[in-house]
């Protein structure tokens, strides 16, 4: 079975922002930032995740998550494309 990759989102509980980042393992990765092993998340715990996207490489999930993060308009449609799912 070939490996899968993710870009996930994740809402903090203390701020209600959300990250997005990507992984090969989802929940394994949910539990080292509630962990606080992640800087840019440790000072916003703890975080729930809200849904994930699966890619076929690494590389396209980090190009992916690149998108992402530099574009507003995708970040906003990814967001709530997700929320709406996690709602179904």
């Amino acid at each position: 079975m070939p490996k899968k990759y993710y870009v996930y989102l994740l809402q903090s509980a203390k701020d209600n922002n959300y990250y997005i980042g990507q992984t090969d393992n989802v929940f394994k990765r949910v539990e080292v930032h509630n962990a606080g092993r992640v800087g840019s998340t440790k000072n916003r715990l703890p975080f729930k995740l809200v849904g994930y996207e699966e890619f076929e490489t690494r590389e396209k999930a980090r190009w992916r998550e690149y998108n992402l993060k530099e574009n507003t308009n995708e970040r906003k449609k990814f967001i709530k494309k997700l929320i709406n799912s996690a709602d179904l």
